[in-house]
Formats: C-alpha cells, sequence, structure tokens
C-alpha cells in the first residue's frame, strides 16, 4: 500500500498519513491542549520524550504497519492554518473473508465543538471503504463516553453489542460498547 494515496479532503479538513515534517506542527498541537475535559480526555500530555528523531521513528513505523496492512494512522489536518487538530486510526482485525477493522479517533480538545471530529470520522470512514477495501469498521468505546457514542451515531454508525470485560485500562477489565458500519 503505498500511503502517499491515502489522502483526503472535505471542505475545512486534510487527512493524510504524517509525513517527517509534521512535527513542529503535531508537537505544538499536543503541548497546546487544555486539562482534561473529561474521564476519557487525556487532557495536557507530557511531551518530552516526543523528539523530532523519535517522532521520524514514529512515522517510519506507521508506515511500515500500513505497508503490512496491519493499522493505518491518519493525522486530521485543518485547511486554513494546516494545525494538526487530531488523529484517527484503523488496525486491520481480519481479512480473508470478513476485511474487517477497528478505530479509533481523537480530535485534540481544543479543537472540540467545531465539528471537526464528525467531518474527519465521516471522510475517514469513506476512505477506508474506498482505499483500504474494508468491509466493516468497528469503534470500540468505553460505555460512559457520551461524546463518542454520539459521534459514532451522528456518523451513521449502528450500535451492535456491549462487549464484556474488553479492554484492560484503568487497571481492570473494562465493558465495551460496539459499534459498526458496513460498506454498501
Amino acid at each position: 500500500m503505498n500511503t502517499f494515496d491515502l489522502i483526503s479532503e472535505t471542505e475545512r479538513l486534510v487527512i493524510r498519513p504524517y509525513r517527517n515534517d509534521d512535527y513542529k506542527n503535531w508537537l505544538y498541537q499536543y503541548e497546546s491542549r487544555m486539562p482534561s475535559q473529561h474521564k476519557y480526555d487525556e487532557g495536557i500530555i507530557d511531551m518530552s520524550i516526543c523528539t523530532e528523531d523519535w517522532f521520524i521513528q514514529l512515522v517510519e513505523k506507521q508506515q511500515q504497519l500500513a505497508k503490512n496492512d496491519t493499522a493505518y494512522v491518519f493525522g486530521v489536518f485543518r485547511k486554513e492554518d494546516n494545525s494538526h487538530i487530531g488523529v484517527i486510526d484503523f488496525t486491520t482485525l481480519m481479512r480473508d473473508d470478513f476485511h474487517w477493522a477497528r478505530f479509533g479517533y481523537t480530535i485534540h480538545n481544543q479543537f472540540w465543538k467545531k465539528g471537526y471530529g464528525k467531518e474527519s470520522v465521516k471522510e475517514t470512514i469513506k476512505l477506508a471503504f474506498e482505499k483500504l477495501d474494508y468491509h466493516r469498521i468497528e469503534a470500540h468505546i468505553n460505555m460512559d463516553n457520551n461524546p463518542s457514542i454520539k459521534l459514532a451515531e451522528s456518523v451513521g454508525m449502528v450500535y451492535e453489542c456491549v462487549r464484556k470485560g474488553f479492554i484492560y485500562e484503568f487497571d481492570e477489565w473494562s465493558d465495551n460498547t460496539v459499534y459498526y458500519i458496513n460498506s454498501k
């Protein structure tokens, strides 16, 4: 997979794999985050280990994961000023007869309440169906993460089930709500 083909645009956003020259923009927006707004918002993050060399290695790793069809990571950039506003990722769960992926999304909290989440997720789902050849995409969401649930529903994802003891976080196995969308 040539990651240079994995670019998509909306009226306000460019969604694409990271490049080495994204480092300063990427770092600045992470360092500009506001304090945590709720349990699932990391808020301000210690970025001291994130040197430019570290970032270049991260980009290389992401490119290799895409080449192997293991995972695809997309930066979300605002067109008007090229600000890095978030990240969306897909992990291939199974190909064969399934073409099935899990995906996640994060918009930096300083960019919330502007519709960027819905706009970027909707466009990236389209990209995943058209360019990554996925048939089914799932979001695994903590049961009390209402902002994420609302976002999944707003882009046409459908509630499927609760997976009990599905993910280990916060020092325990947590249940997750599964939302999905299939290609047409």
